[in-house]
């Protein structure tokens, strides 16, 4: 079974947020997603200061398996990128919620139409 924090929010395509206490947005993939994938080999992370809407394609995650479009999932802009993930990938798997995020991103509007943690669990059931 998953691994899905009461603490996050998530969106139907298997993307997680929290909120820091700046404002900005920390985003990484759940723990189904990365074990759908199985072994990342590599992260396509977007440019700082890129902008993207809710629901545009952001970032690639690409493993042995298949490779896989991230979703940008609020309209914002990316203020940092975690860059530990281009010399080790597998921290998305080791660690999608802790070591493995991917983009911090400056909210644009509302935030809106995230799962909250028992919403997801229902969905990948």
């Amino acid at each position: 079974m998953s691994d899905i924090p009461e603490d996050l929010s998530y969106t139907k395509d298997h993307e997680w947020i929290i909120i820091e206490d700046n404002g900005n947005v920390k985003v990484g993939i759940t723990d189904y997603a990365q074990d759908s994938l199985s072994d990342v080999v590599f992260v396509e992370l977007p440019e700082i200061g890129a902008a993207f809407s809710k629901n545009d394609s952001m970032a690639v995650a690409e493993s042995v398996k298949a490779a896989s479009d991230i979703y940008a999932p609020i309209s914002g802009k990316i203020v940092s990128i975690n860059k530990k993930l281009e010399e080790s990938p597998e921290l998305v798997n080791e660690s999608p919620y802790d070591f493995g995020w991917m983009v911090i991103m400056e909210p644009q509007g509302k935030i809106s139409g995230l799962l909250d943690a028992k919403s997801y669990r229902e969905s990948i059931d």
